[in-house]
């Protein structure tokens, strides 16, 4: 561990003035908290909004504005004309679109008659769509015009009836509501002459009433629909916003998927609680995201995953550092580059926060410390990277790591911090841990490796499946990937193991994309990570790639590349292997690759 990511008192009383600030929100928070009833419910948390925002600007996208009076309007004519098709509670509705108005007003509108909305990831094509969509029995689906094509492909494999597909034309469709490919209804047509006013089913809703299905991310396997209901939405607000302290005047940006937790809960989620207006992306750009900060004088942004490294590649600029952002908000911000971002940059609040779509713990940076994902309450238990679980005693229980320690962040199940699970039975059981300290006891495993770095704040390590045994020692991904991206060469890669015949465990393999066209320097990457990694932590292979594919939250598929592993033949990317006793990478020739397999080399 870093010692200079350790925490300790200063670095709390630094961060005092910026919790003081927030005194208001909280006080909003607890109000709001003790106001809630069984009946509270996303749309009626919105309907509040707007009541008391009507004519501030709830959506700007490209050079469109939509207030939240339009906003409103226009999601009430969609639900009545669900509820007229008999679309209401317990019923599910598929929603596949990119950003846009549209996406944010179709969901309100689902969640307005009361029936729960299946998020599609719009990278879905082919059996994963069927999957996704079969798997919660989808009774309609919304799909934007320019996702047609992939929807009707698997048409005829879906359980929904084909009269129930509905389009939503790919332009301002407030203005003009357009027409649509074959095959489908226009959506926003025929709610055209729809009532505008709320509706009196949305006060029949509960907050345990289903509102989203949220599916995971996919980088292995086939997704999980997670669970998340009303209440989740209404507290997640609560808190979050004590964090975020936002104002009606704030301005949003977000070019997060919406079709994501990050960017629907806690990002958006938090604008439609707060009366701010959001900016919404139809997709991440890195070469225009400062033009769009200043064209919409933006006050906070969304982010996750790889996003910040990918503006920290750009290439400098004379006004980096001078915009109207205060505060980012979002996770995945690497150790690696949160100083150089931050100094580059110069936003004034990072707020990183750590948590899960279908998860029951969480934890906010709310004192603005550097390589942290906040403070908060964590069980942190060692785990068996070999046997692939956690570690018992004697007694059967589950053992608390030591202080500094990594170990699996699991999060006790409660009526105050349940799980809601996934929508396969089968798939929620294998998430929890029974018994865990005490007979009777149960705790949802997050999957994820953390450390406590004092005072009550963690740092993520790395996700289980990404850590690997090599040498007889665990491999952190997460660390390697840090320290790679740390070198001047390397503008993102991505690091697993592989195996190799006749050893044990798996060999590191890092697949890196330049920072230039200028080849990377081999020799000098390797001396950089002899100096700041064990031995046994320097990858093995090292494949060059001009582009890493991605999923919508910006994680590396690393299941397509641990295919790959170190064949010469998958693919025409430059391929290099350390040698044992050699003191550079060379080359893997296809006679080399042959040595390795017949365990030529001795590992």
């Amino acid at each position: 561990m870093d010692q200079h990511d350790l925490v300790g008192p200063m670095d709390i009383v630094k961060g005092i003035p910026k919790v003081i600030e927030r005194v208001p929100a909280i006080v909003r928070a607890v109000r709001a908290t003790r106001a809630e009833s069984e009946n509270d419910s996303m749309p009626l948390f919105f309907e509040r909004t707007v009541a008391r925002h009507a004519d501030n600007v709830a959506i700007y996208y490209e050079d469109r504005v939509i207030t939240y009076d339009q906003f409103n309007r226009q999601a009430n004519r969609i639900a009545h004309y669900l509820q007229s098709q008999g679309i209401g509670k317990g019923d599910t509705v598929g929603l596949y679109m990119h950003n846009r108005p549209e996406f944010l007003i179709s969901l309100v509108g689902i969640a307005k008659s009361g029936a729960c909305t299946a998020l599609i990831n719009t990278a879905q094509i082919g059996p994963v769509l069927v999957h996704s969509l079969n798997l919660v029995n989808a009774t309609m689906c919304i799909v934007g015009e320019e996702l047609t094509e992939p929807f009707l492909a698997v048409q005829d494999q879906l359980t929904m009836a084909k009269d129930r597909a509905y389009c939503v034309a790919d332009r301002d469709v407030l203005a003009d509501v357009g027409s649509v490919p074959a095959g489908f209804i226009n959506l926003f047509a025929v709610a055209k002459d729809m009532p505008d006013t709320n509706l009196a089913v949305t006060r029949t809703l509960t907050r345990s009433d289903h509102f989203v299905y949220i599916y995971t991310s996919g980088t292995t396997g086939l997704p999980k629909a997670a669970i998340t209901d009303h209440n989740r939405f209404t507290k997640a607000f609560n808190i979050i916003n004590v964090v975020k302290n936002l104002s009606s005047k704030d301005i949003y940006y977000l070019p997060l998927p919406l079709f994501h937790a990050t960017g629907l809960l806690p990002c958006w989620g938090s604008v439609a609680g707060s009366g701010a207006a959001v900016v919404i992306r139809r997709k991440f750009s890195a070469s225009e995201f400062w033009d769009d900060i200043d064209k919409y004088q933006a006050t906070i942004f969304g982010y996750v995953g790889e996003l910040c490294r990918y503006l920290l590649n750009q290439p400098p600029r004379p006004n980096d550092g001078r915009h109207t952002l205060k505060k980012m908000f979002g996770n995945g911000l690497r150790p690696g580059i949160w100083k150089e971002f931050k100094q580059r940059f110069k936003v004034p609040h990072i707020l990183e926060f750590y948590g899960a779509s279908e998860g029951n713990t969480a934890f906010m940076n709310i004192f603005n410390i550097d390589n942290t994902v906040g403070i908060g309450k964590a069980v942190l238990v060692k785990y068996d990277q070999e046997k692939d679980c956690p570690v018992r005693d004697a007694n059967g229980f589950l053992i608390k790591v030591a202080k500094g320690e990594p170990g699996l962040l699991i999060g006790e199940i409660t009526p105050s911090t349940p799980f809601m699970g996934y929508t396969q039975k089968d798939k929620t059981e294998k998430a929890i841990l029974r018994d865990a300290f005490k007979q009777g006891d149960a705790w949802f495993n997050t999957g994820d490796m953390l450390r406590g770095i004092g005072w009550a704040h963690y740092q993520f390590v790395d996700r289980l499946g990404d850590t690997f045994r090599w040498k007889g020692e665990n491999v952190a991904t997460t660390e390697v990937e840090n320290l790679l991206g740390s070198h001047a060469d390397v503008a993102g890669c991505a690091v697993y193991g592989v195996e190799i015949p006749n050893t044990n465990g798996k060999a590191g393999m890092a697949v890196i994309t330049p920072q230039s066209d200028d080849p990377v320097d081999l020799d000098d990457l390797l001396r950089y990570m002899k100096q700041n990694l064990p031995p046994y932590a320097v990858p093995v292979f090292v494949r060059i790639k001009s582009e890493i594919e991605v999923t919508g939250t910006f994680k590396y598929k690393k299941a397509d590349l641990k295919k790959e592993g170190f064949d010469p033949l998958a693919g025409n990317d430059p391929l290099h292997v350390l040698l044992p006793g050699e003191p550079r990478y060379v080359p893997l020739t296809a006679e080399i690759h042959a040595n390795i397999s017949q365990g030529a080399y001795r590992f």
